[in-house]
């Protein structure tokens, strides 16, 4: 038999930098075959069937039931626990010292062949350690006892069992962005703040459940896919559907469904679910992200706004608890910046001040023109506010919207900010007024800012069916007026490049309308948005599982362009550990601004039409 490559010898080079790169293919694969070889010719190369040979506990348990045992003392009673190698550290022939890790958290465990009961002979103790490898998953039982180092302790009474040999070597430092983007396991497992932060997720989402559940609100689920993608401004994707006659499109938002939930009598009705835009990704936008919308029926926009304030600043708080005691690489939250109340700006008055003029009459069919010309006029330049040539491609929604993003998100730069009473054009799914102070026509809708990024949107929901209509009318010639102008400017033919140019009126909503839905107070939030607020990240990659789409289907296309190797086990375990480019790029990348608007990606609710 050949004898086995030295893993000593090439342990130290598999995931050496070169110096900023991936890991090293060749190493990797070396090392891999040469473990699999050692493992074999040891017999150890198994996968068993979990057996419970005594109790078994989890190791958080394990740390606070033992938290006062005393130095030299040792338990009566013998557990098992489970996890994977951190680190194997031998002390002679007859004693091991092993780091354990699971459920996050970490504890010790001594293999001292004095101690052990069940008959191991000391070559068999040192095989065992012999063949440990950082990454290994084991089973060891015993009994826990406290070391004169004051070190909680398991001490074995039996040989640990080898569950899941590990068959590539587990880093212990990774930063490379390439390797970190398409091994995101092994990130998790070596970078504990990416895995804190997902964990953090896991905690906002249930503090939202438990919130609007404690408030009575019932949590429903409404399609994913239907004939059409209504209750925001965005491009949806579109499937093809084997059992219906047409294509089918997935939701960009639930909005519609669930007031048609209020039509039908749930007063408080909520969902957190997935939605899905066909647009850019940035750093804040990814085309598929989790969205949380509530409705309230006999709710004002006061009311929205102050159980906003709860919900955000207990958030934070329930947040910082968990950074203090669980999710400990992550930056402690500035919980003076949520103390109430939060402040509020009223969108045209703050505007009007901050460029200096009065708005024309933002519903006159002449207003995108009117403001490009009083811009001008200032010399306020426009590429600050848009990205295309404003005469052709920007909507009236568009220009405000990114006026705004110059001019008063920035005011919540370090404390949260509602901004109030948007033009009507930007919301028309939202209720309308004539504002006595500038006689604007404004819709009743707050978004919610912190650091400038848009947190959540609420507004009183349009309940009058002809009026929603006439708004479903006005929003579709508008984005056929955008579409229309921006393929004439380009010379191209057709009115499907931006999104909402092929908008379809929502008949059966507006019917829907007509049975009568109560005066409603509507509120969304993008899950991501929060997690990275309270995360202290601004990627929204770092927010969700395997990143961004782009990073999703780059790691396919990894994987399916790794050459073979000698085996198939071979095969699985290079093309994991290997992340060979494929030309896709990585999420990890600072993507820029595409200067979109926030009806998509993840942050924005529903609710953000036109924008």
């Amino acid at each position: 038999m050949r004898p086995t490559p030295s893993l000593q010898f090439l342990r130290p080079y598999t995931w050496k930098p070169k110096p900023v790169g991936p890991p090293n293919p060749a190493y990797l694969r070396f090392f891999h075959l040469a473990r699999q070889q050692e493992l074999e010719q040891a017999n150890a190369l198994k996968y068993p069937r979990l057996r419970h040979n005594g109790p078994p506990m989890r190791i958080p348990d394990f740390r606070e039931k033992y938290a006062a045992i005393q130095q030299g003392v040792v338990a009566e009673e013998e557990v098992t626990l489970h996890g994977r190698v951190e680190s194997v550290r031998r002390a002679g022939s007859k004693l091991v010292f092993l780091d354990l890790r699971g459920e996050f958290e970490r504890v010790q465990g001594i293999c001292n062949f004095g101690k052990l009961v069940d008959g191991t002979t000391i070559p068999g103790l040192k095989e065992l350690a012999r063949l440990l490898n950082r990454g290994d998953i084991i089973s060891v039982r015993g009994k826990a006892t406290r070391t004169s180092t004051g070190e909680l302790t398991l001490q074995a009474t039996h040989l640990p069992e080898l569950l899941t040999p590990s068959l590539v070597p587990l880093p212990t430092k990774l930063v490379d962005d390439e390797s970190r983007t398409q091994n995101r396991h092994l990130d998790m497992l070596v970078n504990r703040r990416t895995t804190d932060i997902l964990r953090l997720r896991s905690y906002i989402v249930k503090y939202l459940r438990d919130f609007f559940h404690e408030r009575d609100f019932l949590e429903f689920q409404t399609p994913i896919l239907a004939g059409e993608a209504g209750g925001a401004t965005a491009r949806p994707f579109t499937v093809s559907a084997k059992t219906v006659s047409k294509d089918v499109s997935l939701r960009i938002a639930p909005e519609l469904w669930l007031k048609r939930l209020v039509v039908g009598g749930v007063d408080r009705v909520f969902e957190l679910g997935p939605a899905f835009r066909n647009e850019g990704i940035d750093q804040t936008h990814n085309p598929e992200f989790t969205i949380c919308e509530f409705y309230h029926a006999y709710a004002n926009l006061p009311d929205l706004i102050s159980l906003t304030e709860t919900l955000i600043r207990g958030a934070a708080a329930h947040c910082q608890t968990l950074i203090t005691t669980k999710l400990t690489s992550l930056p402690p939250i500035d919980l003076a910046a949520f103390e109430s109340p939060f402040q509020q700006a009223e969108f045209i008055p703050t505007l009007e001040s901050a460029l200096g003029f009065t708005l024309p009459d933002l519903t006159s069919p002449t207003a995108l023109p009117d403001l490009l010309t009083l811009l001008k006029s200032h010399n306020i330049p426009l590429d600050d506010v848009t990205t295309n040539p404003p005469t052709t491609t920007s909507s009236l929604s568009q220009l405000l919207d990114r006026l705004a993003a110059s001019y008063i998100e920035p005011l919540s730069a370090h404390a949260p900010l509602f901004v109030t009473h948007h033009p009507v054009c930007m919301s028309p799914l939202a209720k309308s007024f004539l504002c006595p102070k500038t006689g604007q026509q404004v819709s009743a809708r707050t978004e919610l800012f912190m650091a400038a990024r848009e947190l959540a949107n609420m507004y009183e929901e349009e309940n009058d069916p002809f009026a929603q209509r006439r708004k479903f009318l006005d929003q579709a010639a508008a984005a056929r007026r955008v579409a229309a102008a921006a393929a004439a400017a380009t010379g191209e033919e057709g009115e499907g490049g931006e999104p909402g140019s092929s908008l379809v009126i929502d008949e059966s909503y507006v019917h829907a309308l007509a049975s009568g839905l109560p005066p409603t107070g509507g509120w969304g939030c993008g899950v991501e948005r929060l997690v990275m607020l309270f995360g202290g990240t601004r990627r929204i990659g770092d927010c969700l599982s395997f990143g961004n789409l782009r990073n999703v289907v780059g790691l396919s296309s990894a994987a399916a362009s790794s050459p073979p190797t000698a085996s198939a086990s071979a095969s699985a375990a290079a093309a994991v550990a290997v992340g060979e480019k494929d030309g896709s790029s990585s999420s990890l990348e600072q993507e820029k601004e595409e200067g979109r608007g926030k009806g998509n990606g993840s942050g924005s609710s529903s609710a953000a039409e036109g924008q």
